[in-house]
């Protein structure tokens, strides 16, 4: 007797509903290049930070009557928040190009949406980036359409 199989549900997926996931998921590509690219920006600080903790910037200590820091603190303090700033840039840019893939190949539901809420802090572009892949998965069919 041969086992009785179920046929597998149709995919409820529109092409309209395909369409939007593959734009989605090239957009998500380009906004997650724009943030690598303005995360960067920082490299100034950092460099100006190095410079002046390693004292090839010379600062001069004020004589205020009060015990002056030492500006290669303040130097280090430069390269700290330069680093954090960077770090957190380029590490949200790989997260949206990671979900830009998985949009694609219709994967890691809450990822894409953890992403995407996360994307709508960033005006203006990841705002609307954000709210329209926010639209477009909250729909049953696209919803059921993610393994």
């Amino acid at each position: 007797m041969d086992p009785v199989t179920t046929p597998a549900p149709p995919s409820t997926l529109t092409d309209e509903d395909a369409s939007q996931l593959r734009l989605l998921s090239i957009f998500h590509y380009v906004v997650a290049a724009i943030t690598a690219l303005f995360s960067l920006i920082p490299v100034l600080h950092l460099v100006m930070g190095l410079a002046m903790a390693t004292g090839k910037l010379p600062m001069e200590a004020g004589n205020s009557g009060t015990q002056a820091v030492d500006p290669r603190l303040f130097g280090w303090l430069f390269v700290a928040f330069a680093g954090v700033f960077i770090a957190c840039g380029l590490t949200l840019a790989g997260f949206m190009a990671y979900a830009g893939r998985c949009l694609r190949q219709r994967r890691r539901y809450t990822l894409c949406l953890v992403v995407a809420a996360i994307s709508c802090m960033m005006m203006p572009v990841g705002t609307v980036l954000g709210v329209f892949t926010l639209i477009v998965l909250m729909r049953p069919s696209v919803k059921a359409a993610f393994a």
